[in-house]
């Protein structure tokens, strides 16, 4: 549900669900409706001494962050009445209320030895007042995108309510070649696609990396060894090891536990996969499941004290919970079809997963109790879906049919808007969103 808090009455597009708005103090609820993006203007950064081209591209990623998310729609500057000389020029509320702008920011940026300083005020146009106090960043200028990013969360969290997302990472698989000979190799990027780095390369099969609740470690599936076997490796430096092996079985799907300090995977050993628990640097395994059936894909609720994962148990493919300790799984999922690669959002309230039915693959969400179930979307191939940082957004791994068909990331809201391709160069998948970073 978010929340908007300017003082002006939205224009709205009534979809399903409810969608109320009010006079005096703008207080619109969504539950599954359908908002108008919120017009705001924002001129281009002004340039207070050797920044006028990182004004300009800090100004224009901003933009792409509020207007990628949905939820914002910005007024081209060709539309505005008021010209800013300086970044402290007082604000005429009339021209900006003229042009049915709801929301300004006003930014400047100074290079200071190479360092990037970067100031902005966002306004409540309709109020006539500024939305909190003015903020300063500052960083290097070969870190400007993510003083961008951190701007626009600053914005999206004061007029949403909602934490941010933007500065934030992904770790996915690249691919390159042709579908029966892809060669894959572990990546690092921004959110949005861009500054993709490389951890390791394609000499080895490498499976479903996740990131660590800090952003600062991966664990994957790695087959360096002629074996799935599962890594731990130190994004900063991309230095790895594999962890423990137990002699006579395979090892798969690994996740961090909340706190980092644990792990939960899946282990074949002699024909049957179960799930284990086992600190991050070693030591005995804890058996948490022990059935014929495969169960895999675990996911920690985010408070560690349960794990959802996906088995073959009752027949088919689908999705339970447990403790964290272990004990006996409470099937969740009952629709038609098949469910797998269950994820637990950050948040704590849904459950993403992926759907097979009809011939079709599907994104959903659901209620950790398994009602509400909710696709989000449909195509021949979607999978992994994995959260953003504020529980809002997903991504995951869509593949288009064909002999030429290649993976590629998109992302989706959690009501089923904002369907969109994630901007990362070649193929794409097995995504992991990271943490917003400190």
């Amino acid at each position: 549900m978010f929340r908007f808090a300017l003082a002006a009455v939205a224009a709205l597009m009534i979809g399903p669900g409810v969608v109320h708005a009010q006079q005096g103090p703008l207080h619109i609820e969504i539950d599954d409706g359908v908002v108008e993006p919120m017009p705001y203007a924002m001129p281009v950064f002004i340039d207070e001494g050797g920044a006028g081209e990182a004004a300009a591209n800090l100004t224009k990623v901003i933009n792409s962050d509020l207007e990628g998310s949905g939820l914002f729609r910005r007024i081209q500057d060709g539309a505005y009445i008021q010209k800013f000389g300086s970044f402290n020029t007082p604000v005429s509320f009339k021209d900006w209320q003229a042009i049915n702008a709801q929301a300004l920011v006003v930014g400047g940026v100074s290079n200071q030895g190479g360092k990037l300083v970067v100031k902005f005020r966002l306004f409540d146009v309709y109020a006539g007042q500024e939305l909190g106090a003015g903020q300063q960043l500052a960083g290097s200028a070969a870190n400007w995108r993510r003083l961008a990013h951190k701007v626009a969360d600053v914005i999206y969290s004061r007029i949403t309510g909602e934490g941010g997302y933007f500065d934030s990472r992904v770790v996915f698989v690249s691919e390159a070649g042709p579908k029966n000979a892809r060669q894959k190799r572990l990546a690092v990027m921004d959110y949005d696609g861009a500054n993709v780095n490389y951890l390791t390369d394609s000499s080895t099969i490498v499976l479903a990396p996740r990131f660590s609740p800090t952003g600062d470690r991966v664990l994957y599936t790695t087959f360096e060894t002629g074996f799935p076997r599962i890594k731990l490796m130190n994004v900063g430096n991309a230095s790895g090891q594999l962890l423990p092996e137990t002699p006579g079985t395979m090892a798969f799907s690994p996740r961090f536990a909340p706190n980092g300090g644990s792990i939960v995977f899946s282990l074949e050993q002699s024909g049957n996969t179960d799930l284990y628990k086992a600190g991050v640097n070693g030591g005995s395994p804890q058996r948490l499941t022990n059935s014929p059936a495969i169960d895999t894909a675990p996911s920690f609720s985010p408070d560690g004290s349960r794990i959802v994962f996906e088995s073959d148990r009752s027949g088919g493919q689908q999705i339970y919970i447990m403790s964290a300790s272990g004990g006996e799984p409470v099937r969740i999922s009952y629709g038609d079809g098949r469910y797998g690669t269950p994820v637990w959002s950050p948040r704590g309230d849904l459950i993403a997963f992926t759907k097979q039915s009809g011939g079709r693959f599907f994104i959903g969400v659901m209620r950790t109790d398994g009602s509400e179930e909710r696709l989000l979307t449909a195509s021949y191939l979607d999978e992994g879906p994995t959260w953003s940082p504020n529980g809002r957004v997903i991504m995951f791994t869509r593949e288009a049919p064909g002999a030429g068909g290649g993976a590629q990331l998109y992302s989706v809201d959690i009501f089923g808007r904002n369907l969109k391709k994630v901007g990362n160069p070649g193929g794409a998948s097995d995504p992991s969103w990271g943490p917003l970073l400190p």
